[in-house]
């Protein structure tokens, strides 16, 4: 064989050799994308936009919060203290009504307590969060609403609309950190008439607040207790 032969046949191997190892990187990043998607959901999508747009940069720090939270055992709340939280939950909205600034402040304070009651880190808000966004990811959104509109509000800086649309966010969250253990999320047909064994009255104290159930003041107006602002909205 000529020695052109010869180098054409390196070339050829050696292009083929390439695209083999492009090949599988490519099907590698697609795995882990997909995974990655799977359990973080719109996690995922907020954190690659707040990245602008960097997917591997993004996936990276997701997965660097896999590797620090993933493992992290959580506590389930004793039905005592489930049932104080969902009073003080009603309570804070009772509140809205009367001073919705103080109501938001209440209500990221009582989450930030909640998380950690459930066994989440509390030294730091970043760390709390992040470690919620890999068990959470679903809802924890929510939970980062509040937290700065909370911030505005006590700058001033937080209109009534504004203030009500952060609890609004907020709520599936707070019903995710304090369903009881073993209850899957409740699908939208399901919501506000599930009747779990064992624990219908902590599901009960749930349903009482949860808007559209008909009770409290304004039942059969299609309100509940705490389903309205000054400005008439429903929560």
């Amino acid at each position: 064989m000529s020695t052109v032969a010869i180098s054409i046949v390196v070339v050829v191997a050696v292009v083929l050799a390439a695209a083999l190892i492009i090949r599988v990187v490519r099907a590698g990043a697609g795995r882990r994308e997909r995974v990655l998607r799977r359990r973080f959901g719109p996690e995922y999508e907020l954190n690659v936009a707040q990245h602008a747009g960097d997917t591997k940069a993004a996936e990276r720090e997701l997965e660097e919060r896999l590797r620090l939270y993933g493992d992290l055992r959580t506590e389930p709340l004793s039905g005592e203290l489930r049932e104080r939280y969902v009073a003080e939950w009603a309570g804070m909205q009772e509140m809205f009504i009367e001073s919705p600034e103080h109501a938001v402040t209440g209500a990221d304070q009582l989450l930030a307590r909640l998380a950690h009651d459930r066994g989440y880190p509390s030294g730091r808000y970043e760390e709390q969060v992040a470690a919620l966004s890999v068990h959470h990811a679903e809802h924890v959104q929510g939970y980062r609403q509040i937290h700065d509109t909370a911030a505005r509000a006590r700058e001033g800086r937080a209109d009534t609309e504004e203030l009500r649309e952060a609890v609004v966010h907020a709520r599936p969250f707070f019903e995710d950190l304090v369903r009881p253990p073993h209850h899957g999320a409740p699908t939208r047909s399901e919501t506000g008439r599930q009747h779990h064994h064992g624990e219908r009255r902590s599901e009960s104290g749930l349903r009482r607040w949860l808007p559209g159930n008909g009770t409290g003041t304004g039942a059969g107006h299609g309100h509940t207790r705490f389903g309205h602002t000054r400005k008439g909205g429903a929560w």
